[in-house]
């Protein structure tokens, strides 16, 4: 394990997020090895040098303790935005765990975003969170099929393993859903795959499915996309070119489609699908703060 100098960790207080409700961010790690063929950090714009190579900030748990104590208000703090907090580094050095420690003991909320089964390890600190303030747990799902899912996320937990993570962490009490992101046109977006990761959701007691049926491509990651595709996906890197040029959000042609699928199977379910509804669903009894939200 690399580490590099890092002056700050968690992020200044924002009140209105529209994503997810989060008040804070932190990221311990830089860059990210799980190899997702989708992936938007790898681009430029966030500077992030050999994305590919898993770096910790030095010192970070000292950091993260300083920052915390320092902070006015209490909030939800967000992690997983830009590298993956349980990368396979995170097994032996347990630094997303023991950040957990210091954001129960001084009275923060939660928020994870993760491929990642690794997550089931810390079920009880995230239980001890939950007595005092929000935790949501969001497992990325984009496919059904486990073979599928060895060619656009090569280094992560097949979805069958991710589906049991939230089984896990479900039966726990914590609460849990799938970011169903990206859906990548011409690849996975199919009416088959949709209800199936919703009604297997429902089975593991997911409480939401929160979708985007398109992938973001700008400058590097565009052409290590494409790379991926002449590589697995013969011809579909065409299709991307024909359909959508250079434009930044690639929404599938099935897009409207594929969102009345979803939103008609999860009122069946009884599962959340939409921003506002989940960030209430899931703080409801915490905060009493008045949060701007989007619908999609």
């Amino acid at each position: 394990m690399d580490y590099i100098i890092a002056k700050s960790i968690v992020s200044n207080y924002k009140e209105d997020n529209n994503w997810f409700g989060a008040n804070y961010t932190m990221n311990i790690y830089k860059g990210c090895c799980h190899g997702c063929i989708y992936c938007d950090s790898r681009s430029d714009c966030y500077a992030i040098e050999n994305f590919d190579n898993v770096r910790a900030k030095e010192n970070s748990l000292d950091i993260i303790r300083k920052e915390l104590k320092s902070k006015r208000k209490k909030g939800v703090v967000s992690t997983g935005s830009m590298s993956d907090p349980y990368n396979p580094f995170e097994k032996k050095y347990n630094l997303t765990g023991r950040a957990l420690e210091i954001i129960n003991e001084n009275g923060f909320g939660i928020e994870i975003a993760t491929k990642s089964d690794l997550i089931t390890r810390d079920v009880e600190i995230l239980k001890r969170i939950k007595e005092h303030s929000p935790v949501i747990c969001k497992l990325t799902i984009t496919t059904m099929d486990d073979e599928l899912c060895k060619k656009i996320e090569p280094n992560v937990a097949v979805t069958s393993k991710r589906f049991k993570a939230i089984e896990k962490l479900s039966s726990e009490g914590i609460y849990t859903g799938v970011l169903l992101m990206p859906i990548l046109p011409f690849i996975n977006d199919s009416e088959e795959n949709i209800i199936s990761i919703v009604r297997m959701a429902k089975k593991c007691g997911a409480k939401f499915v929160y979708p985007l049926f398109g992938v973001t491509l700008r400058n590097n990651q565009r052409d290590y996309f494409f790379k991926a595709l002449d590589k697995n996906f013969y011809g579909v890197k065409e299709e991307y070119l024909n359909v959508f040029g250079y434009e930044y959000l690639c929404l599938s042609p099935n897009a409207n489609y594929l969102y009345k699928i979803l939103s008609d199977e999860c009122k069946k379910l009884d599962i959340l699908y939409k921003m506002k509804d989940i960030v209430e669903d899931y703080k409801k009894g915490y905060f009493n703060e008045q949060i701007s939200l989007f619908d999609i």
